[in-house]
Parts: structure tokens; C-alpha cells; sequence
């Protein structure tokens, strides 16, 4: 089962593709995703990102399939659970939910020419979409996409916890002219006691939860950012910090994670 919202406004979706574009505005738009035939640098990872909900009874398959093939393939794939807010109103607030990650996925949806956006729904490497809980698919999508070569590749040097805050140092290879450096810190997993909505009286276990996320203009091919810890993530979880290459058009052409001690 698939739970679909329609999407209210295009318009708006526009805009705010116009605004990411109008800040990379040389950046290619529609490429083809292929084996690259010059400056191969790595193998491609798979970025997995499942648009999810604690208040969609058709989501948690998709969500225990995530942290499968993240146990899985732990090399090759980086996943990452964005909780959207539009099934809140059933009757349970997702704690992890921001309206960030549902215009995020609106966003995907004018990419995809989709007219609804829906949960649970994986986008592999921002170049294509599938229902989330569908096994054979997601791991079609994965043996074939960990074949290609990557155009960039991208490593954290460097990181430091303080009062708050995670500061890092990167460096990425191969042509980041007209790509965005995306950092996201993930809570690697967390159970929930569900009292209310579709899930009521459900222990539910997400994985790979984005609690933030911060986009930094790679003018250069090295340097340091850094990214805050919000107060949901508690002394007990385990966080990965995240590094995603991306076009302007949310093609992912490298990724990067590493554990963070807090």
C-alpha cells in the first residue's frame, strides 16, 4: 500500500527550484546518468533517501528494508530516512518530521513530473524513484548503480565536537564546477512508542534518521564547515555525519560518512 497527498501548488515547487538553480545557475540541467569515461576517481555509491512517515501504516516495511541493505551493504550504500509532516493531522506528531524533508520531496516530485508526492517513496542517487518497500527493486537499483564510476569523490579529514556543534574538514576530487556540497547528520537508529494515529500501540524502529542538514557552495576543492546538534539527539544515539556531492539538478555524484563520538 502506497499513501499519496497530492501536490497543492507547482507553482511554488517551481520557485523553489528556481531559487537553488538561480544560486548555481551554470550548472547542467538533465544529464543522463552514465559510466564516466574520463577522471574516474571511484566506484558510485548509492545514496538511498526514503521520504517516511510514524504515522503511515504503509511505511515501516520500508523503513526495516532501509536499514537492511544499509546492514548489508554498509560500503556502498548511505541511507537516509527523511520524516515528512503531512500525516501528523491522523493523529500522531512524528518527532522527526520537518517541513524541510516534505519540500524536499516536493521538490523531487517536479523533477520526477510527478503530480502527488506519497509515502514511503526511495529516490536513488536524486536520479529516480521507486515505492520504498519494494525489495526487488531497491536492490536491482543498488547492484546496478555500485557498478558505475563516480564522477567525484569527496572525504571528511577532519572533525571536532564542541558545545554543540560538529566541525569538519573536507576534501573532494574530480570537477565540482557548478555542484553544492550537502552535510547531514543522521541518528542511526532510534525506537519509538507510537500512542496514537495508524501506528497506535506500535514500537516502531527507524534508522539512518536526518535530524539536520546544511548545504555549503563548493568554491574549492577543500575546506571546513560545520553543522549543529538539535537537543533530539540524545547521549545514547549513534550519529554519522554525511557528505553528499550534488548537481544543481540533485544528481548525487559522491558521497562520504563517518561516526561521530558526542
Amino acid at each position: 500500500m502506497v499513501k499519496k497527498i497530492i501536490i497543492v501548488s507547482s507553482a511554488l515547487l517551481m520557485m523553489s527550484l528556481f531559487a537553488l538553480l538561480k544560486a548555481y545557475p551554470k550548472a547542467a540541467i538533465g544529464e543522463d546518468y552514465h559510466e564516466s569515461e574520463g577522471n574516474v576517481v571511484d566506484s558510485s555509491p548509492v545514496v538511498l533517501e526514503l521520504f517516511t512517515s510514524q504515522g503511515c501504516s504503509s511505511c515501516p516495511p520500508a523503513d526495516a528494508l532501509l536499514w537492511q541493505v544499509q546492514q548489508e551493504f554498509s560500503n556502498d550504500v548511505f541511507a537516509l530516512s527523511y520524516h515528512v509532516v503531512y500525516w501528523d493531522y491522523i493523529g500522531w506528531k512524528d518527532p522527526f518530521a520537518k517541513s524541510e524533508y516534505t519540500q524536499k520531496q516536493r521538490i523531487y516530485g517536479e523533477k520526477f513530473r510527478s503530480n502527488s508526492i506519497y509515502t514511503p517513496q526511495m529516490v536513488v542517487n536524486g536520479r529516480e524513484h521507486f515505492v520504498g518497500s519494494n525489495r526487488t527493486e531497491l536492490y536491482s537499483k543498488i547492484n546496478a548503480y555500485k557498478t558505475y564510476h563516480a564522477e567525484n569523490t569527496i572525504e571528511i579529514t577532519n572533525t571536532e565536537v564542541a558545545n554543540g556543534t560538529i566541525t569538519f574538514s573536507y576534501a573532494a576530487i574530480g570537477n565540482i564546477d557548478h555542484k553544492i556540497l550537502r552535510s547531514v547528520l543522521v541518528i542511526d537508529e532510534r525506537v519509538t512508542q507510537v500512542k496514537r494515529g495508524e501506528n497506535k500501540n506500535r514500537n516502531l524502529k527507524n534508522s539512518n534518521i536526518v535530524v539536520q542538514e546544511k548545504y555549503i557552495e563548493l568554491e574549492h576543492s577543500s575546506g571546513e564547515s560545520s553543522i549543529h546538534i538539535p537537543d533530539i539527539v540524545t547521549d545514547d544515539d549513534g550519529l554519522t555525519l554525511m557528505l553528499i556531492v550534488e548537481t544543481a539538478n540533485l544528481d548525487i555524484t559522491a558521497a562520504y560518512k563517518r561516526e561521530i563520538s558526542h
